[in-house]
C-alpha cells in the first residue's frame, strides 16, 4: 500500500483555505491538512509533508521567509506560492528561491493547483521506483557477489572496497572481457553517487569527429544537423558517475579537450559560450598500457596522471585457476533458470577441458561456451564434448599450417611486436632473446 501524499495549504483566509482542502481532498491518496499561519507550518515540519500550497501575503510572517525556512528544514518539498495579486518580479523572485510554481488568486488557480499537485506527486512516485530500482541493481553489484576466490580476484575485491569509499579517479585496466564494466557499476552503485546516473561511454565506439558533441554535448545550430540543443554524457551523469571505456582510444585533441573540462569541473558545449559547472565522477577503462602509450606520444602525461587515481588491474581468467568452475556454477544456474530449464551438473571430463583451456577472451568467453554447453547438452550432464572451445581455436589454426620453424618464429615475433606496439625492449624481455635477435630476424622478414 502506498503511503499518503501529504500536502499543507498554509492559507490565513478561512473561505479560501477550506475551498483548497476541499477541492485537494477529493484524491482519496492526498492527505491534507490546513494550516493558518506560517509558524503554525514550521511548526509542523517533522511531518515531512511532500507538497505545501503558501499564501505569499500571511500575516505573521513574509511568505518568502516562511519558504527559505520550509526548504531548510526539508529541501525535497515542493512549494506552491499562491498570492493575490500578479506581480511578475515577485514571482520571479518566487521561483528563482525554489517555489515549484507562483499562482494568482484568479479563477484557474484552483484548477492549477490541482494540476501542480499531481504533477508533483507522479514525479516523486516515480523518483521513488528509481531509487528502489538502484537498490535493487546495486545489490546486483555488491562486491560479496563477486565470483571467485583466487588471490588476483580477492586483490581486485579489496581495491573496489577503497574505491567506493572514496571519490578518486578509478582507472581499471585488465584484457578484454575481464569485466571492467562491471567494477566500474560496482562502484558506482555502492558509492554515495547511487543516486546520480550511472553514464558509460566507449571512446572506441564514436568517431573523432562526433566525440566532443556526444561527451559535452551542443547548442541547436552549432553544427549541420544540430537541430536541437543536447545535454552530453558529462551533463547526464553530473552528481554521477561518467564511465569512460577504453580511453586509450582518444585522439590527443579530444584528450587536452577533456584534461580541461576535468581540472576545471564545467563543460561548454560545442556552439555555445556558457560555462555549466558538473560535479562528476570519472571512472576510466583500457586494454592498453597508458604509460606507454605516454611514451610512445599517442597519450598527454598529464592526463595520464589526472586519471591514474587509484589503479586497479583485473586478471585473465587463466591466472585465476579453480574460479574457472566457479564461474562455469553460477552461469549454468542461471542461464538455466533464465530458461526455465532444470539445472545441469558438470562432467569431470568437461571441467577438466575448461581448466586447461586458455579463454583469450575471458569471462566472456566462458558465459558464451557455458550456455551452448548447456544448450548442446541431452542430459542433466555437461560432458566434454557439449563444450565447445572458439570455433578457430588460434593454437590450433596455428600449428596446422605446417610451415618451418623460421616461418613460426616470425610469426610469434610478428604478434608479440604488435602487441606490444613495436616496442623491441619489452618484446626481447618477454620472448628472453637478445635484441639483436629481434633486429637480425626483422632484417630477414623485410
Amino acid at each position: 500500500m502506498l503511503k499518503p501524499f501529504k500536502i499543507f495549504v498554509v492559507e490565513d483566509d478561512p473561505f479560501y483555505g477550506e475551498l483548497l482542502e476541499y477541492i485537494l481532498n477529493r484524491d482519496p491518496e492526498l492527505e491534507v491538512e490546513l494550516m493558518t499561519s506560517g509558524k503554525e507550518c514550521l511548526k509542523n515540519m517533522y511531518k515531512n509533508p511532500d507538497v505545501v500550497t503558501l499564501d505569499y501575503g500571511l500575516s505573521d510572517m513574509n511568505g518568502l521567509e516562511v519558504m527559505e525556512k520550509i526548504k531548510t528544514a526539508n529541501p525535497s518539498v515542493e512549494i506552491i506560492v499562491v498570492s493575490g495579486q500578479e506581480d511578475v518580479a515577485t514571482a520571479v523572485n518566487i521561483l528563482r528561491n525554489g517555489a515549484y510554481d507562483y499562482l494568482v488568486k484568479d479563477e484557474e488557480a484552483k484548477d492549477r493547483i490541482w494540476n501542480s499537485v499531481q504533477k508533483i506527486r507522479d514525479r516523486k512516485r516515480l523518483e521513488s521506483e528509481l531509487d528502489e530500482l538502484r537498490v535493487e541493481v546495486g545489490k546486483k553489484y555488491e562486491v560479496a557477489n563477486f565470483i571467485g576466490q583466487s588471490k588476483p580476484i580477492e586483490q581486485v575485491k579489496s581495491l573496489i572496497g577503497k574505491a567506493i569509499s572514496t571519490n578518486i579517479t578509478v582507472s581499471i585496466t585488465g584484457e578484454t572481457g575481464t569485466g571492467k564494466e562491471v567494477v566500474a557499476k560496482a562502484i558506482h552503485y555502492n558509492s554515495t553517487r547511487v543516486k546520480g546516473n550511472f553514464v558509460a561511454v566507449n571512446v572506441a565506439a564514436i568517431p573523432n569527429e562526433l566525440i566532443e558533441s556526444e561527451l559535452f554535448g551542443h547548442e541547436k545550430g552549432a553544427f549541420t544537423g544540430a537541430n536541437v540543443t543536447r545535454k552530453g554524457r558529462f551533463e547526464e551523469a553530473d552528481k554521477g558517475t561518467l564511465f569512460l571505456d577504453e580511453i586509450g582510444e582518444m585522439n590527443l585533441n579530444m584528450q587536452s579537450k577533456l584534461l580541461r573540462v576535468l581540472q576545471e569541473r564545467e563543460v561548454t558545449r560545442v556552439g555555445g559560450n556558457k560555462s555549466i559547472n558538473l560535479d562528476v565522477r570519472v571512472l576510466v577503462a583500457t586494454h592498453k598500457d597508458l604509460a606507454n602509450e605516454v611514451k610512445e606520444g599517442r597519450f598527454r602525461e598529464d592526463l595520464y596522471y589526472r586519471l591514474l587515481g587509484l589503479p586497479i588491474t583485473l586478471p585473465p581468467l587463466r591466472d585465476r585457476g579453480n574460479d574457472i568452475l566457479l564461474l562455469t556454477r553460477f552461469f549454468l544456474d542461471t542461464f538455466a533458470k533464465e530458461n526455465k530449464m532444470k539445472p545441469k551438473l558438470l562432467s569431470p571430463q568437461a571441467k577438466n577441458k575448461l581448466l586447461n583451456y586458455s579463454f583469450p577472451g575471458n569471462v566472456r568467453e566462458l558465459k558464451a561456451i557455458v550456455e551452448l554447453a548447456v544448450v548442446m547438452s541431452d542430459s542433466d550432464v555437461v560432458e566434454e564434448e557439449d563444450v565447445r572451445l572458439t570455433p578457430l581455436n588460434p593454437l590450433t589454426d596455428f600449428l596446422s599450417a605446417e610451415m618451418s620453424l623460421k616461418e613460426y618464429s616470425q610469426k610469434i615475433l610478428r604478434h608479440f611486436l604488435d602487441k606490444y606496439d613495436q616496442n623491441v625492449l619489452l618484446v626481447a624481455d618477454k620472448l628472453q632473446i637478445g635484441k639483436s635477435t629481434i633486429y637480425r630476424m626483422l632484417k630477414e622478414m623485410d
